[in-house]
């Protein structure tokens, strides 16, 4: 697919909620774009576009109500895609038959089937596809990757995240019809606040569970139709086993990852990263000592990363850059499928009542599952006119 020869990048953004207000009045606004430029703008509601051109000193740019009429413009190379989960493959879609590069924010879609459609269309395309796994920046969670891919745990024995600081008020839930329902999001939890995690479970220790199992509380803690706390139970194909705790409901929370294997663990709290190694193999040792109580020495070290936590930024400036053959692109978006297939075993293993499900799920029974629930669903009235500052609020246990 080749590179885009021009001097920067005319982007434009489909959805003025949180997230694309966001990129719009704090990213490019204050020029944190080097080889990118805002043209273009899309939301339905023209509150919402009224909302940012009240605060915008970007006069240049072109504001639509109809995306489609966006990409037809000619006045953008690339989308950011910023609108509610049902539709980011569509939309996708649209902007690859068009030859338009395309940066969806998380997660992918909603169910398997969708976003393994969205990768064909990406294939059949000569656009560029990455997706908003921003924390795959974060230098902790790259130099667990690093440790985990070259040995430096051993064999995978246990993958443990408790990951409980997602706390929301009843509020949250209302400022979005579409949010925390099975018609409007797909999901909760899982869905909306975990789909970093489900994307980083599986890049930093280097494969999905070979299984899962699934317990979700449903409106739990809050007056919703979705999942808002979840502990999930993995088996990997060599034996190795997992958990995975997220809930809406807790406060104050907590964010642990942990790794574990024969040579040692790593240790993730906040931003502090532990190696904990073994002086011999576990297994090894375990055949050869003959010492009743005795274990294999370990001692425990903080690792010292680059300290580089780019977040969106930097998702978007190597976007930039790769469309202009600067850079390789960072985030291959066709990845976004993975954490999908995930979110999806687990939720059709809750509905299942934590029966074991294998991955991929069976997409067709997934989104069956999902239909039946689709159709029940309840509609919220609220105001659509709400756009909050989230500006700061980035990082585990805030978006």
């Amino acid at each position: 697919k080749g590179a885009v020869r021009m001097e920067k990048i005319r982007f434009g953004i489909i959805g003025l909620g949180n997230q694309g207000s966001t990129y719009a009045l704090q990213i490019f606004e204050k020029g944190e774009i080097e080889n990118g430029t805002l043209s273009a703008m899309c939301d339905i509601n023209p509150a919402k576009i009224e909302y940012v051109k009240g605060k915008t000193q970007n006069k240049e740019a072109k504001y639509f109500t109809d995306y489609k009429e966006m990409l037809d413009s000619g006045v953008c190379d690339a989308v950011l895609i910023e609108t509610p989960h049902y539709l980011h493959p569509e939309m996708a879609k649209e902007c690859f038959a068009r030859n338009i590069h395309v940066l969806c924010e998380k997660p992918a879609g909603v169910y398997a089937k969708q976003v393994r459609e969205m990768n064909e269309a990406a294939e059949r395309s000569r656009a560029k596809f990455s997706v908003m796994f921003n924390q795959r920046t974060n230098c902790v969670y790259r130099k667990m990757r690093e440790i985990v891919h070259s040995g430096g745990i051993g064999e995978l024995q246990r993958v443990t995240w408790i990951i409980t600081d997602w706390y929301r008020p009843r509020f949250y839930y209302q400022t979005g019809g579409w949010r925390a329902t099975w018609s409007g999001e797909g999901g909760g939890v899982l869905i909306n606040q975990c789909p970093h995690q489900l994307d980083l479970v599986s890049w930093v220790v280097g494969e999905q569970p070979a299984f899962v199992r699934g317990f979700c509380g449903y409106g739990k803690w809050h007056d919703i139709e979705v999942e808002d706390e979840v502990t999930a139970y993995f088996r990997y194909k060599n034996g190795a086993t997992g958990v995975f705790i997220t809930t809406t409901g807790e406060t104050p929370g907590t964010n642990r990852f942990e790794i574990s294997g024969t040579k040692g663990k790593l240790l993730c709290e906040g931003d502090t990263l532990k190696w904990y190694k073994n002086a011999e193999d576990s297994a090894e040792f375990s055949v050869k000592t003959k010492e009743m109580f005795s274990r294999p020495r370990c001692t425990c070290e903080t690792v010292t990363t680059d300290g580089k936590n780019s977040q969106h930024v930097g998702i978007i400036n190597n976007f930039a850059d790769a469309l202009l053959g600067k850079e390789a692109l960072f985030v291959d978006g066709r990845e976004g499928i993975f954490g999908v297939e995930l979110m999806n075993a687990i939720e059709l293993s809750g509905w299942l009542n934590g029966e074991e499900v294998a991955l991929p799920a069976d997409e067709e029974l997934y989104l069956s599952e999902l239909n039946k629930r689709r159709a029940v669903s309840r509609k919220k009235s609220v105001s659509e006119n709400y756009v909050a500052d989230t500006s700061g609020t980035y990082g585990s246990g805030k978006k």
